[in-house]
């Protein structure tokens, strides 16, 4: 295969992975009309269709499936071993992709990444907001972090926080009107806020406990969100209750902003954990990052 041939299929991947011209031109830094043509070329080199474009999506056809699924992870070893090979330098390089909800990359990640930035000015870092269940090796990221219980099992995992503990808040100006919930037949009568899940466009069921059972409560009211940020708001405006994280509402708790209520309903999460595939473990550049965000309370 001649060398430029290795460039268009790194086009090719990106493009069969993303399932999209627009974003594999964002990521690759291209115009969809380069990418396009690139595509194109391939095509007529190899002799065989690589993708099934329509105006509403893009997929590979069995060939291009055949290149994305045996040729894609070969790449990816050369890759990891080119990066195995720069952190012999003097300094850590390389650049490290990490996914997580919006407010652990605000509140959690970005706090510990920040110091490392001036320290190292070959790492670079990208973080990205997604409230998606997101196969980190599918998607080439480094590290995602989740709630130690939805970790896969093949994950190298390390923690970042204490145990999540869970609350039910609103704002002064609801309970005005309302009287305050003791029970779930209470919280069914109320103005809840929804989280829409990302992953499979459904509400999310309030994971409550009480007296040891596990209790799913899918809550009704006027608002629903796609992130947790938005929930909040919602409810320091007096909209409804949100179902959020201690460590999102308990300022404004504490500040008398909003009112905890239910607190005997609302459980403790496993700490959110970063996670990473076992065969980057070898990455200084990765090392670094794991070793600022990691959890030493």
């Amino acid at each position: 295969m001649a060398r430029e041939n290795i460039n268009d299929i790194l086009v090719f991947l990106a493009v069969a992975r993303e399932r999209s011209f627009t974003r594999a031109a964002a990521k690759l830094g291209m115009t969809q009309s380069a990418l396009s043509h690139i595509i194109r070329a391939l095509e007529e080199r190899l002799g065989v269709r690589l993708l099934t474009r329509t105006t509403r999506s893009v997929s590979p056809t069995d060939a291009g499936e055949r290149l994305l699924q045996n040729v894609g992870p070969r790449l990816e070893e050369i890759e990891a071993e080119i990066a195995a090979v720069s952190d012999l330098g003097d300094k850590p390089a390389g650049t490290i992709r990490i996914t997580a909800i919006d407010h652990v990359v605000d509140d959690v990640l970005w706090p510990r990444i920040a110091p490392l930035l001036p320290q190292y000015p070959d790492l670079q870092v990208e973080l990205s907001a997604d409230y998606r269940m997101v196969d980190i090796a599918a998607e080439r990221y480094d590290i995602g972090v989740r709630f130690g219980d939805q970790v896969e099992k093949d994950m190298i995992a390390v923690r970042l926080t204490p145990d999540v503990k869970m609350m039910i808040v609103g704002a002064p100006a609801y309970f005005a009107q309302r009287p305050v919930p003791g029970s779930i037949q209470d919280l069914m009568k109320h103005n809840c806020i929804n989280l829409r899940l990302a992953s499979s466009g459904g509400l999310y069921a309030w994971e409550l406990r009480h007296q040891g059972q596990e209790l799913e409560v899918r809550v009704r009211g006027q608002l629903t969100f796609n992130s947790a940020y938005q929930i909040l708001h919602a409810a320091l405006s007096g909209c409804g209750l949100a179902f959020v994280p201690e460590d999102l509402a308990g300022e404004h708790v504490r500040a008398g902003r909003l009112h905890s209520v239910m607190e005997d309903f609302c459980p403790s999460f496993p700490g959110l954990h970063a996670y990473y595939p076992s065969r980057r473990q070898n990455s200084r550049a990765l090392a670094l990052v794991i070793e600022a965000i990691r959890y030493k309370g």
